[in-house]
């Protein structure tokens, strides 16, 4: 039998993405000749770049700096060691459900999603901290993020790293939130699809900030617009100036955006007051332009003549016997005036132009029809720059909170109405959503509250940090320690909520629920003073105490498999054998495979993997303490191998 090495798994084979690594094979695949012996030959690659302009030599650059940048690019650098451990005991329909919830440190799980779901975003909402003087959580110590965020969990035993609060008197009032925000934003952008978009909340206080910094993440190109949502339209009557009735939501994309626009407000079919002949409701809309930039001269080739059929209104762009009415645009005034479309559009949508006699003098005059409808059903319109609404309100989403789970557990939540109008305009069918900054869940009850409205399948991704509720909060007497059980509190409320109106069918109403941890396997810190106890403590280089199935999903996130693929089981010879992802991934994690066992394990994986037939390379994973001497190892791999499976890796 032909040996063959069964590699083992290291803790930085489950680091969350090794960036700089892939920035790297990026552009060496764009410029291999700047790159000799691993390293980067920067002069060549100035050279290669040439004289475009794309290179700064001045010490005085545009942009938004400040103390502590350098560093928060590197941490949004820095792999994360860490993993998600499943909690199917706190889940809804965990075997079937494709929307996950994840408590912890949204910088370390942003990491840890990267290979699974990077460019597979369609849609990013958050509402970070508005930085108003009061406090936020953030680590102190970004170097060391996962351990700081273990030990304000209680994870481990040392207490000398904690979260602190971010105040105005701090001296780092700006720099602390941008700090925070940055790492987390650049990770945003890898997650999100090229046709996807990211929508921001934000207030006064960091807008300007928030901007600069997306657009240097981002690209100014792809800033996609401001809008105001008026959220009290009473105004605060607190503020100095003026009573703020409003924030902000800043929009940016990817690069491939395209709106999917909004539906016809009820509203606004008042205005649709004809009916055709197949009693479609239409509306005229007059072709000549109307207000500034009206007149001929602003636009000289939007001045020509429409030839009308005096009998039945119909349009030509030439005249002859039939279209024997000429028709030029003319103001008020009688000087000439100009149309909306050039005369190549007008060619091309004649079919939507007919022309009436209008005014005392009976002037012809040309009208765009506009139907209330289009052929695939409603019509959809560019959202506004303003929301306004009894529905965007923040009224709204406190009622909403109250009606699920109590009153007084979030200060000033946003509505569902706010998050489902973004979906409007961005998701289609299956698309995933994501929410780092998760709060009270208002994103994860649009998600089921848009499904049910529109029978489609959405995903959402939500993430919340486990931030500690005041003992004496409204929040704390109901029985909620921490932000996120108040969050999947909500979540779980709202899908009962949606299913016990049985007049609609509603589709994926469930929840898995992961918590951030560290790796399953254990890290290399060897006792320089008893290196014979330290080999024979990583004899076994799991963790102790953690399940199969922590280590399975594990094996998803270092693989870059969805955390929401199916894991099938079989016993194999006495043993349990996993499927994950329709056989792109198996593994074995029985605590003792010998050299009897080998064949019939082989076999078995074997003959699955046949069943699968997957379309990707499969990997088989093993626990590597789990045989009884490296010849079994060996043949298993080789056995394995022989038959086309050549990725096997031991734990």
């Amino acid at each position: 039998m032909n040996k063959a090495a069964m590699d083992k798994v290291t803790l930085q084979d489950g680091e969350g993405g090794n960036f700089v690594a892939e920035n790297i094979k990026q552009l060496k695949g764009i410029f291999p000749e700047a790159f000799g012996d691993g390293c980067v030959d920067f002069e060549t690659l100035r050279q290669l770049l040439g004289d475009a302009g794309v290179i700064d030599e001045g010490d005085e650059k545009y942009g938004l700096n400040w103390h502590g940048k350098k560093k928060a690019r590197q941490i949004a650098l820095t792999p994360s060691t860490g993993t998600l451990l499943p909690c199917p005991e706190e889940s809804v329909d965990w075997d079937t459900t494709k929307n996950l919830f994840i408590e912890g440190d949204n910088l370390e799980v942003l990491k840890l999603l990267q290979k699974s779901y990077a460019g597979k975003v369609k849609m990013i909402y958050i509402d970070p901290p508005y930085n108003t003087g009061k406090e936020f959580i953030y680590p102190d110590r970004f170097q060391d993020n996962l351990d700081t965020y273990l030990k304000y969990t209680g994870q481990v035993d040392d207490e000398g790293a904690k979260f602190s609060s971010n105040t105005e008197s701090s001296g780092r009032y700006h720099t602390n939130w941008l700090s925070m925000m940055y790492p987390r934003l650049k990770l945003a952008k890898s997650l999100l699809a090229h046709d996807g978009a990211i929508f921001i909340s934000i207030d006064d206080n960091e807008l300007a900030n928030l901007q600069k910094i997306c657009d240097e993440i981002f690209g100014r190109e792809n800033f996609l617009g401001n809008v105001a949502v008026v959220s009290n339209l009473k105004g605060r009557s607190d503020d100095k100036y003026f009573a703020t009735a409003h924030n902000y939501l800043v929009a940016y994309s990817k690069g491939g955006f395209v709106s999917r626009g909004v539906p016809l407000p009820e509203s606004y079919l008042e205005e649709y007051s004809e009916v055709d002949k197949n009693g479609r409701k239409y509306r005229l809309q007059g072709l000549r332009k109307r207000g500034s930039g009206a007149k001929r001269e602003d636009r000289p080739n939007m001045y020509y003549p429409f030839y009308v059929d005096p009998k039945d209104g119909q349009i030509s762009l030439d005249g002859d016997d039939r279209f024997s009415v000429k028709v030029v645009p003319k103001l008020s005034d009688d000087s000439d005036g100009r149309w909306r479309w050039g005369r190549s559009t007008a060619f091309e949508r004649l079919d939507e132009l007919v022309a009436k006699p209008v005014g005392k003098e009976k002037r012809w005059d040309v009208f765009q029809v506009d139907y209330a409808d289009t052929s695939d059903g409603e019509k959809r319109i560019k959202p506004k720059s303003v929301w306004i609404g009894p529905e965007f309100a923040n009224e709204a989403g406190t009622l909403e909170v109250k009606e699920l789970i109590g009153k007084g557990l979030f200060d000033t939540p946003k509505p569902v109405a706010l998050i489902t109008y973004i979906l409007e305009q961005t998701v289609n069918d299956e698309d995933i959503v994501l929410d780092f900054f998760a709060g009270s869940a208002t994103t994860a009850h649009a998600v089921l509250q848009f499904n049910k409205d529109n029978e489609s399948s959405v995903r959402y991704v939500c993430v919340q940090l486990p931030e500690k509720v005041d003992e004496s909060s409204a929040a704390f007497k109901a029985g909620h320690s921490t932000i996120s059980e108040i969050s999947l509190a909500r979540i779980k409320a709202a899908s009962r909520q949606m299913n016990s109106d049985l007049s609609k069918s509603f589709g994926d109403s469930g929840v898995k629920v992961f918590k951030l941890a560290n790796s399953n396997i254990k890290a290399w810190n060897p006792d320089r003073a008893d290196l014979e106890e330290t080999l024979l403590s990583h004899q076994e280089h799991l963790i102790e105490g953690r399940s199969e199935h922590d280590v399975l999903y594990e094996l998803l996130i270092k693989r870059g498999i969805d955390l929401a693929v199916p894991i099938e089981s079989r016993n194999v010879s006495g043993k349990e054998v996993y499927s994950i992802g329709y056989g792109v991934l198996f593994a074995c994690l029985d605590e003792s495979i010998v050299q009897a066992d080998v064949e019939n394990v082989a076999q078995g994986i074997l003959k699955w993997y046949g069943e699968l037939s997957p379309s990707s390379d499969t990997h088989v994973f093993f626990r590597d303490s789990a045989f009884s001497d490296d010849i079994a190892k060996t043949n298993m791999a080789a056995i394995l191998e022989q038959n086309g499976i050549s990725h096997v890796r031991s734990l």
